[in-house]
């Protein structure tokens, strides 16, 4: 039977037992979409959310949370150096944490989330995506996949018309990128969900 926790989660506010939540998908799928529903939704009860994003996504401009379909906030922006424990764990009022491109987080970060979350007793609630452009897994995403308590994939779909599981990167020329260094933001390169045959057999 579902926890209390595990039902308004479902719903975007999260009560009783604190957790550590993934929600994971590839590219587009709406994560930051349902990140900022979240926030709406514990602020509309009057609860704080503490909003984080990564230093290195600049696609709108640092320490925004964006989503495709228009909507923005500001958040707080993380990046190596940045300790979620110490930094959080003095912080009051506090009803929610949440992290935008979470793969970017190191494995040390995720353990602190962790920690934060249990201790703490404040949930927080990852989004991300899993794997890279050649199917390698994300340190950050590794260790969410290992510690989060709760597990979700947000559902996109493959040129195909299958569940999307992979990320493709192609560059400005729309040819696909098979080699170069992990982390590419969009701009100059573009990335297309895909499904496991899509991403093996273009």
């Amino acid at each position: 039977m579902a926890s209390a926790c595990d039902a308004f989660a479902g719903r975007g506010v999260v009560t009783t037992v604190a957790k550590l939540y993934f929600r994971y998908s590839a590219m587009n799928a709406g994560k930051s979409t349902a990140l900022l529903q979240v926030a709406h939704n514990y602020e509309e009860l009057g609860r704080a959310v503490w909003i984080f994003t990564s230093a290195l996504d600049d696609r709108y401009g640092r320490g925004l949370v964006t989503s495709r379909l228009g909507p923005q906030r500001r958040s707080d922006i993380f990046d190596e150096s940045t300790d979620f424990y110490a930094r959080l764990a003095s912080a009051d009022d506090i009803s929610c944490v949440l992290v935008d491109e979470s793969q970017f987080l190191t494995p040390q970060q995720v353990r602190q989330l962790h920690r934060y979350a249990h201790v703490v007793g404040t949930p927080v609630i990852c989004y991300g995506i899993r794997s890279d452009f050649l199917g390698e897994p994300f340190p950050g995403a590794a260790y969410l996949l290992t510690l989060a308590d709760s597990v979700e994939e947000l559902k996109n779909v493959c040129p195909c018309g299958k569940k999307a599981t992979m990320n493709v990167r192609f560059d400005e020329h729309g040819t696909r990128i098979t080699a170069g260094e992990q982390i590419a933001i969009e701009g100059p390169v573009r990335y297309v969900p895909m499904c496991g045959r899509c991403f093996y057999v273009p």
